[in-house]
């Protein structure tokens, strides 16, 4: 939390000779707060859950985490089978806020890598994200038309789960991407909104930066059906030093998450349909 450095001004000595730092975590040894006023333990406590255990340490604790230890632990989701329920806009018993679909493309051959698109409903009450459906797509290397079709299969993916936005990250092959889509949407009749994404963040970094909080804070929630896609195993074999064989579906949860979701709002009970008893005399 504080880290000052005393040196010696005298010009006749080296800058920083012989300096003295002095460290103050947020809490010591025994748990108690270095700064009770501006920081009490139940104010710590929510800032450890925020933040999550790796940048509480580094940032507050001043006890850096080295980036080899760093993992995405699939174990620390918790999974659920419910349905996002439009009419309350819920999942189980979580309050849906907003909405994401992202897509990390690929030319999806079968030596390439993965073009994966997420689905993603917020909990912003409580800072919960659902990673609801991932699909993986892959190409015949002789398909006329890879990118086309890649383009109809993510349509029926937003059809099939409501959503009329999404973020196309255009690093690379995306680039042309959205015009490809827009094109696809307009000859299926669908009204979309396709947003660009140019990510200059290294993919480690973004990757740290958005899932590890919320999977190590236990506010990462995932459908069941995720369980047969490539994901689990790609966050078991992640590292962010680089020895990483696949991480595109990793990838692209991080830039759903990154991004601002479409807010949700419940539309509402079913109406019903009431039938008139017309089996009546008039005496």
């Amino acid at each position: 939390m504080v880290d000052i450095v005393y040196k010696n001004f005298a010009f006749s000595t080296p800058f920083l000779r012989g300096y003295k730092t002095l460290k103050i975590p947020i809490v010591d040894a025994d748990g108690n707060p270095a700064w009770p006023e501006m920081f009490p333990l139940d104010k710590v406590d929510s800032l450890r859950d925020t933040v999550g255990a790796r940048h509480f340490a580094s940032q507050m604790m001043l006890n850096p985490v080295p980036m080899e230890r760093i993992r995405l632990d699939p174990g620390a989701m918790h999974f659920y089978d419910d349905e996002f329920n439009p009419h309350n806009a819920r999942i189980g018993d979580a309050l849906i806020t907003g909405a994401s679909v992202y897509w990390d493309p690929s030319s999806a051959g079968q030596n390439s890598d993965g073009s994966v698109c997420v689905m993603i409903y917020r909990d912003d009450k409580s800072h919960r994200v659902f990673i609801h459906d991932v699909i993986y797509m892959r190409i015949s290397e002789n398909d006329e038309h890879p990118m086309a079709h890649q383009c109809d299969k993510v349509l029926d993916f937003m059809a099939h789960h409501n959503m009329h936005r999404i973020y196309v990250e255009t690093n690379g092959i995306g680039n042309t991407l959205p015009e490809i889509l827009r094109d696809c949407a307009h000859r299926c009749g669908r009204d979309i909104t396709v947003a660009r994404v140019v990510n200059n963040k290294r993919k480690s970094d973004r990757i740290i930066d958005t899932i590890e909080p919320i999977l190590s804070t236990g506010r990462m929630y995932c459908a069941s059906r995720v369980r047969t896609t490539p994901l689990l195993a790609e966050m078991i074999g992640w590292s962010p030093i680089g020895n990483t064989t696949h991480d595109d579906g990793i990838d692209a949860v991080a830039g759903a998450i990154a991004n601002p979701p479409i807010p949700v709002r419940a539309i509402g009970r079913v109406a019903q349909i009431y039938s008139a008893n017309t089996k009546f005399q008039i005496s």
